[in-house]
């Protein structure tokens, strides 16, 4: 089993990119052991498909590394690197734009909304963008896939294109690429912003207090915690009364989620009691929780040394394994190097 997932180097990490990606991440790493591999990326090739600044992305992309070890990604029995260092991701999305159709491509739904009504004025590199992350997935003859709902249409994209390949150059019958089967983790968290339970927590929400970074200290967790918008009533005592209060249910979600209690566990014991009660024990959770993950961020950061050899190391190890999907590749297609 092998398994490949990629993560955008926006920077910021809040609570919302821990409990909705990465804690599984970490999951998936601990749980394989010996009997498989995992494979995350940074991928700062997709990120300049829209407008960028480089210094940022440079910056951005360590303060990403950092993030990832300080979460618990282990250098040492997962491979941990960024796109740029392994050629083979931009070399395999070229020879892969053969096989890809531009109907597929025009029905993707991400393309659709981030272009919006200005699609002639996008860059090609956001169009093809599908086809760089069939290419960083089949690369590596994925097995696995970690997938949340606005990625599911994009792995069926990149097992489309692998079929395709297969279907038109395997030479007796041997597929060139792996066909990639999505986990969807049965507890992702969906996390909301503290200021809107209707929308996802977000970094590019205006207000810093809709969110909780991962670097924030003890008094602004606490801080943002009893800030957070509620309503006027008690919490429920099952998880059926949190109907229709999202602010309410995301506060018990995230509280239910850090300590591993079921929401209906949580509201036994909390039924009855105001948000001024909950709160500051949710804030006290949130406090423990991201207490050794700051600081060992910070002191990742402070290292540039550590930091670049944890990506130098991951990106030779990612290269090694990629070459030889590469050279089967160029083989199929009849290419002389």
């Amino acid at each position: 089993m092998r398994v490949v997932s990629g993560i955008q180097p926006t920077g910021n990490l809040h609570l919302g990119n821990y409990l909705g990606a990465i804690r599984n991440w970490v999951r998936m790493q601990d749980e394989l052991g010996d009997d498989g591999q995992c494979l995350f990326f940074l991928a700062d090739l997709h990120a300049i498909s829209q407008p960028h600044e480089p210094a940022q992305l440079r910056r951005a992309t360590l303060e990403m590394a950092a993030a990832l070890v300080a979460c618990g990604i282990d250098p040492a029995r997962s491979v941990l690197f960024n796109q740029a260092q392994v050629p083979a991701h931009a070399e395999l999305q070229w020879l892969l734009n053969g096989t890809a159709r531009m109907g597929w491509l025009n029905r993707m739904t991400q393309w659709k909304d981030k272009a919006g009504k200005n699609r002639e004025g996008q860059s090609v590199a956001l169009f093809t963008y599908p086809v760089l992350q069939a290419a960083d997935v089949l690369l590596y003859q994925a097995t696995h896939v970690p997938v949340g709902e606005d990625q599911k249409q994009h792995l069926e994209f990149a097992r489309d294109v692998a079929q395709k390949f297969n279907n038109d150059f395997a030479s007796e019958g041997a597929p060139v690429f792996t066909l990639p089967d999505p986990i969807t983790p049965p507890d992702a968290a969906r996390i909301m912003s503290l200021r809107d339970g209707a929308a996802k927590m977000s970094k590019s929400d205006p207000s810093d207090m809709s969110r909780i970074n991962l670097v924030d200290d003890p008094d602004l967790v606490m801080t943002k915690v009893k800030k957070a918008r509620t309503d006027p009533e008690p919490l429920p005592s099952e998880a059926a009364g949190l109907a229709g209060r999202p602010e309410a249910a995301n506060l018990v979600a995230i509280y239910a989620v850090l300590t591993g209690e079921p929401v209906d566990s949580v509201l036994a014991q909390m039924g009855g009691k105001g948000f001024g009660a909950f709160k500051p024990l949710l804030g006290e959770v949130l406090v423990e929780t991201l207490r050794p993950i700051s600081a060992r961020f910070r002191a990742l950061l402070a290292d540039r040394e550590e930091l670049d050899a944890i990506l130098a190391r991951g990106s030779a190890r990612a290269r090694e394994i990629a070459q030889p999907t590469l050279d089967r590749t160029y083989a199929a297609l009849g290419l002389v190097r």
